[in-house]
């Protein structure tokens, strides 16, 4: 079985949010960590292929910071990586991003391809069934479980209100990786070692230009928002209360 594990560096939860007179996130001067989804997504990966044998691949794109991420996937257990490496691969939406991996991996193939849920920084939960789209792939989303079959794999989705989905599907598929699914092992001091050694191969923005277009989403300005509190007395009989209150509820809050 073969695994691609699209993973993604992000600011630390603890890390402030600091913003230029533009309102641009400064991105810079934080400290960075692997995105929690994406851990879970590679621990899914190094299971099934403790279970089914084969190769797992990770996959990130960014500055050369970024390539912390796939040496920590490496020292895990992970056997190579691929990093699509620039500056302004930063700047792209989920959808230039899911372009770009598209065509860093276009010569190759791949039974399953997990991502993690949703990133800690934006929260946009695209990227993936984009990509599947792209390759023309089957998708499933929010997986808390993977079972292979004789036909392909049956996963367990989690839904609202504590229900979940059990879906079985054909392979190669995409699925994005709840964060709790399994428990996050710690990289072994062995395995720190072998992750030098593994291949990493670097691809240039060059090299994936002519797939990548004109973003389609924008974040115009970012900021903090100001803490406001406002207390409303309401006077009157019980039901002219009542009365006001339920009107307050439907015409000004909207949450009837």
């Amino acid at each position: 079985m073969k695994i691609l594990v699209c993973m993604k560096q992000v600011p630390q939860k603890d890390a402030p949010l600091k913003l230029n007179e533009g309102g641009a996130w400064i991105r810079e001067d934080v400290s960075y960590e692997v995105n929690e989804p994406d851990a879970y997504a590679l621990e899914e990966a190094l299971r099934q292929r403790e279970k089914h044998k084969g190769e797992v691949v990770v996959i990130t794109s960014g500055p050369a910071r970024a390539q912390q991420v796939l040496r920590e996937a490496l020292a895990k257990g992970a056997d190579r990586a691929i990093h699509l490496e620039d500056d302004k691969f930063v700047g792209l939406d989920a959808f230039n991003t899911a372009k770009a991996f598209a065509a860093a991996i276009k010569d190759e193939t791949f039974d399953l391809i997990f991502t993690g849920l949703q990133s800690d920084d934006y929260g946009y939960a695209q990227t993936g069934v984009i990509l599947a789209e792209l390759l023309g792939l089957p998708h499933a989303t929010i997986i808390m479980q993977i079972e292979k079959t004789d036909s392909g794999i049956r996963v367990k989705r989690e839904l609202e209100a504590g229900y979940f989905q059990f879906v079985d599907m054909p392979t190669p598929a995409v699925l994005t990786i709840q964060s709790g699914i399994n428990k996050l092992r710690y990289a072994t001091l062995i395995g720190i070692k072998q992750a030098k050694n593994k291949p990493l191969r670097k691809v240039a923005l060059a090299e994936v230009q002519s797939a990548i277009g004109e973003n389609l989403q924008k974040i115009e300005r970012l900021y903090v928002p100001q803490k406001t509190k406002k207390t409303e007395h309401i006077e009157g009989s019980a039901g002219e209360i009542a009365k006001k209150l339920v009107d307050k509820l439907r015409n000004e809050l909207r949450v009837l």
